[in-house]
């Protein structure tokens, strides 16, 4: 699990830097530009970060299913030999994907005065721009979200399933309490991550004016949400339910409180 934390760590820290150092520069100087290539890195980054995320809570869910539904096999089970490869594939994975969806978003032409109404220079937000047919980005995206959102959602949820059964048949109050405290952390990222996600990627989208234009408020606020305060609320979560972190954050400042 803290081999998939320092992953998950390293992967916020990034998703952050890709985006809010140029959403505060924009906020702060009065030419809010950004050029052509500089949009197609961040939309590359946002892309591959947001999707390796979504395979990675997976693979952390299946660590919590095998540590609590058989715990005595997960030394053998959760080897280095598996987890790193677990790991690795999410980044692969995520990658890939945006290697495939930011060339086919940058190629198209763009008409109009070329702004975009978001924060960031985020996939949905940019194709809407193009004065060409994107029906074959929709396909992609539609098959993406697939991937990247219904089936890790429905592994976790058979994961969480299965957890849940294994800790119904705990005989001890306490004993279920102390199951359920190794995951609860995990299944609330889960849920802030991926409620964000659903409500903006599955949405149907309106048609009319006014409608659209709060949907384009909604998608700003979600996007912001998931790009900035769930990778900075991550280490509050699991540190705040962590007691191995807990334990060393009061050993370090005790360690400083009372060091001649």
């Amino acid at each position: 699990m803290y081999f998939f934390l320092g992953n998950l760590s390293f992967l916020d820290i990034c998703f952050t830097t890709s985006a809010v150092p140029l959403t505060l520069d924009s906020l702060l100087v009065t030419q809010k530009t950004i050029s052509f290539s500089a949009c197609a890195v961040q939309m590359g980054l946002s892309f591959a970060l947001a999707g390796t995320e979504c395979l990675l809570l997976s693979m952390m869910a299946f660590d919590r299913y095998v540590a609590i539904c058989n715990p005595l096999r997960y030394p053998v089970i959760m080897s280095r030999a598996a987890y790193v490869p677990m790991a690795a594939g999410s980044w692969a994975i995520g990658g890939a994907a945006s290697a495939v969806h930011t060339p086919l978003a940058i190629q198209l032409p763009f008409c109009g005065d070329n702004v975009i109404n978001h924060f960031i220079c985020e996939i949905l937000a940019v194709l809407k721009l193009s004065c060409a047919d994107i029906s074959i980005n929709v396909i992609s995206m539609e098959v993406t979200n697939v991937i990247f959102l219904v089936v890790p959602v429905l592994f976790i949820s058979v994961s969480y399933i299965f957890i849940i059964i294994t800790i119904l048949r705990i005989p001890s109050a306490e004993g279920r309490k102390k199951a359920f405290s190794t995951c609860s952390a995990h299944l609330t990222v889960v849920v802030v991550f991926y409620g964000t996600l659903f409500f903006m990627y599955s949405k149907p989208k309106s048609k009319d004016s006014l409608e659209s234009s709060k949907e384009d408020l909604s998608d700003k606020l979600i996007s912001l949400f998931y790009g900035v305060v769930t990778p900075m609320l991550n280490p509050i979560i699991y540190s705040l339910r962590n007691k191995d972190v807990k334990a060393a954050v009061r050993n370090l400042v005790t360690q400083k409180r009372f060091s001649p």
